[in-house]
């Protein structure tokens, strides 16, 4: 393998790992400008200095991104910051808001897709605002946790989680004691997921521009969903679960039967339906990224009508059946409202930004804290989510800006900077750079190893984020 590594395309991917000192220089000014475009939004000159504090303890090398441990490191009194977070009187939406129009600003693009799941953060105790027994995704089984219904922004020039909103659960909404001691407004009432992922949708989709929903089984198992994005005329891509009842328009059978009513096509299981087509029908695609080898898929597609809830047959709408190139693929079953002109390659694209979310996820938690926290209000749990969305953005950022020399580059080396950059003694600029480029030269080795097992041949380079759309 070290002889794969000296070769001449190796090389030059490997070239693509060095960071430069002098693009470290605008790091920090960098870090002013963004924190002073948010500040004004928050009321009082105190409130200004605590999120200025929480957001650059959010980008150090803490191990918990806790109020406590960022109240000491900045030497501050610990009680002023938990109650900013957990009882401060400042405006989540508006501060929302301006992180849409930042990211219109940065990302947006009409072919963007607008992204919707659940995210789930195990907890002890039952003292936090609608935490209980129920189904966790990060554990995949059911588990004491709360769980969030966050809306993300796929572009091509990059991602972000865009707004997020705490899921009550039924028991906890109608539970007097529970909503008296975690401050539940009482205007909030119970709502199943896929409301308060509509309800996100609705609220920032009309502001960033974009060319498709996508979101999980979760989602796309909603009739109702499903017809109130065609009432809002949005194109969507969904999954559905695979003993979804459904009916392929195509079939060619009589007209009808022996007692002369129309007769219908036969109703079906998608993933019956899926085993019997012909290898003729699948096409083969190649999907963005691919750390260890293509992302390569097959995907067939047919018209179809499917069952709601109540066994009705709904519309018309085109299932798209995706399954990985690997000798035990795995396979998902998605439902489109896209007109036919719409090529199989592009519905594919847009269901394959859905794996982006999973990734911010893994960004936010392991960079910025998104699952640390203490707060046992719903104030608190809104507070807490609108800052950490603030700092997972300022690290997209700053990927972009230093991905345009350095493509390698990742939103953990760019929080392994600023790690640097934040300490009370700073290493030098030539260190810090060199310390990060060691690691991206380390990762893209292990990625050149992995394709040419995998392929034979040497990865693509990492693409340039390029200029921003610069919208109003």
């Amino acid at each position: 393998m070290p002889t794969i590594l000296k070769h001449p395309t190796a090389q030059k991917l490997l070239a693509q790992t060095e960071v430069d000192p002098h693009d470290l220089r605008s790091c920090q000014p960098q870090l002013t400008s963004f924190v002073a475009r948010y500040l004004p939004l928050f009321y009082r000159a105190e409130q200004r200095q605590h999120a200025d504090t929480i957001l650059r303890g959010k980008l150090t090398g803490l191990q918990r991104k806790t109020i406590e441990p960022i109240a000491a490191q900045a030497g501050q009194k610990r009680r002023p910051l938990q109650h900013f977070v957990g009882a401060g009187c400042w405006d989540d939406q508006a501060v929302r808001a301006e992180l849409r129009r930042h990211v219109r600003h940065e990302l947006g693009d009409p072919n963007a897709v607008l992204l919707l799941d659940g995210h789930g953060v195990p907890k002890k105790g039952d003292d936090s605002c609608g935490v209980q027994r129920q189904w966790c995704g990060c554990h995949g089984k059911v588990d004491n946790c709360q769980v969030g219904y966050f809306l993300a922004y796929a572009a091509p020039r990059g991602k972000t989680l865009l707004d997020a909103r705490l899921y009550l659960p039924q028991e906890r909404a109608v539970d007097d004691a529970h909503r008296a001691a975690t401050y539940v407004p009482s205007e909030v009432t119970f709502q199943e997921g896929w409301r308060l992922a509509l309800e996100l949708l609705l609220r920032n989709g009309p502001h960033v521009p974009h060319g498709w929903v996508a979101g999980d089984d979760e989602f796309g198992r909603s009739s109702e969903l499903r017809a109130r994005l065609r009432l809002a005329e949005e194109r969507y891509v969904l999954d559905v679960p695979c003993n979804t009842s459904m009916r392929d328009l195509s079939q060619r059978l009589p007209p009808v039967q022996p007692d002369g009513r129309a007769r219908l096509p036969l109703c079906e299981r998608v993933d019956k339906w899926q085993r019997r087509q012909s290898k003729k029908r699948w096409h083969k695609f190649r999907l963005a990224g691919g750390e260890k080898g293509p992302r390569e898929v097959e995907a067939l597609q047919q018209w179809v009508q499917t069952k709601d809830e109540d066994g009705v047959f709904g519309p018309r709408e085109r299932l798209v059946v995706i399954k990985t190139c690997e000798k035990r693929p795995r396979v998902w079953y998605t439902l489109s409202n896209a007109p036919k002109e719409v090529p199989l390659a592009e519905v594919v694209h847009a269901r394959g930004a859905l794996h982006g979310v999973e990734e911010l996820f893994l960004e936010g938690n392991q960079e910025v804290g998104l699952n640390h926290y203490e707060v046992r209000s719903w104030t608190g749990w809104a507070h807490h989510m609108t800052l950490t969305l603030l700092a997972l953005w300022f690290l997209q950022l700053e990927k972009l800006r230093l991905g345009n020399k350095t493509p390698t580059v990742t939103v953990p080396q760019v929080r392994q900077i600023f790690t640097a950059l934040l300490q009370e003694r700073p290493p030098s600029l030539r260190q810090i750079a060199a310390q990060v480029s060691a690691v991206l030269h380390r990762n893209e080795e292990a990625r050149i190893s992995h394709w040419h097992r995998r392929t034979a041949n040497f990865p693509p380079p990492k693409p340039r984020p390029g200029p921003s759309p610069r919208g109003p």
